[in-house]
């Protein structure tokens, strides 16, 4: 069977260490080798991207292979996820036959879809990402989906370590005020990396925009199995004090989940939740992260987005990075 990189879960702590160990020799120039020389990788985008589609085709390109980059429903067939399905009304072509064929193609195919943001229940499990992993002959590489953004997380891990060093950081996940309800991958995804790799967690978030209770219990399991621990606070200032990394992040509410406008409306009494310098000025001289797109003066000001304790542009390069350690790792195992 492929060895997939779905989420950062499926990975140990060990495995995970050693990819940020090779994110970062392929950064500094110490790997230079191109082991999908004469290969190819297909990235099947069900969503616009810039970081993600970007950095996957220089990322293929670099490790000397092809990307072969498809959109279902504009550059190839709408697809069928569902097992058993009667394709009698507008999807085209199903998952089985669609990486079947590119499984022949390709060692390894990309997919990024994101949630409807309609029903929890469905979203929460990943049906289509879990549809292509199911019937791929060769590993999937999850570039987003419904629940985890594991390609963005290990760039975080990367991000911090090159900041900070190894060691154990204290480390701040902050919801932040947006127009819109967005989807909770990435938080999903920066706090397991995080907690999986033993640093101090502190999540702040307003009342009712709690993260996936199966998450967090996860998180607190990782966490004590790694002596260190979980703080859950609904006052955004308990994120800042004595933080080292402050990672802001806007996601929805499951209470409203697919009801927009009536979510818009319990958020609307969090605007102040904003990153700012006076905020900054309680931590302990930490970065910040965000994985972009940023709303200005909305999400972040911009005296701290522009100062130098911002990580973000080093964030969106080590996606580079982190994905050719991914990259490699998974089909140097498929080549064997």
């Amino acid at each position: 069977m492929p060895r997939h990189f779905l989420s950062t879960a499926d990975w140990s702590r060990d495995e995970l260490e050693s990819l940020i160990e090779e994110a970062l020799a392929f950064k500094r120039g110490e790997r230079r080798d191109r082991p999908l020389t004469d290969r190819s990788v297909a990235l099947v985008f069900f969503n616009p991207s810039l970081r993600t589609r970007a950095s996957m085709q220089l990322a293929v390109n670099q490790l000397g292979g092809y990307p072969i980059v498809l959109e279902p429903g504009s550059t190839s067939w709408t697809i069928e996820y569902a097992e058993g399905a009667v394709m009698d009304r507008d999807r085209t072509e199903h998952v089985a036959e669609f990486v079947g064929v590119l499984g022949r193609y390709c060692a390894a195919i990309g997919v990024r879809v994101f949630p409807a943001l309609k029903d929890w229940r469905e979203e929460r499990a990943d049906p289509i990402i879990g549809a292509f992993a199911r019937r791929s002959p060769v590993p999937i590489i999850n570039l987003e989906s419904a629940m985890h953004h594991p390609c963005q997380a290990l760039a975080d891990m990367t991000t911090i370590r090159e900041r900070l060093g190894a060691g154990k950081r204290r480390v701040s996940l902050v919801w932040v005020w947006h127009p819109k309800p967005l989807p909770m991958a990435v938080p999903n995804s920066f706090a397991l990396a995080a907690a999986q790799l033993g640093h101090e967690l502190t999540i702040a978030h307003p009342p009712g925009y709690e993260l996936d209770d199966e998450l967090v219990r996860e998180l607190n399991m990782l966490a004590h199995d790694h002596g260190t621990r979980v703080r859950i606070s609904n006052e955004i200032e308990d994120a800042f004090d004595g933080a080292q990394v402050i990672y802001a992040k806007s996601w929805g509410s499951r209470m409203f989940y697919g009801m927009a406008e009536e979510e818009r409306e319990m958020r609307a009494a969090y605007r102040r939740w904003i990153v700012d310098v006076k905020l900054m000025s309680r931590t302990d001289d930490a970065i910040f992260m965000h994985c972009l797109p940023v709303r200005r003066n909305v999400e972040v000001t911009d005296d701290v987005l522009d100062s130098p304790a911002s990580a973000v542009l080093d964030e969106a390069e080590n996606r580079l990075h982190a994905q050719k350690a991914i990259i490699a790792r998974v089909c140097e195992r498929e080549a064997r």
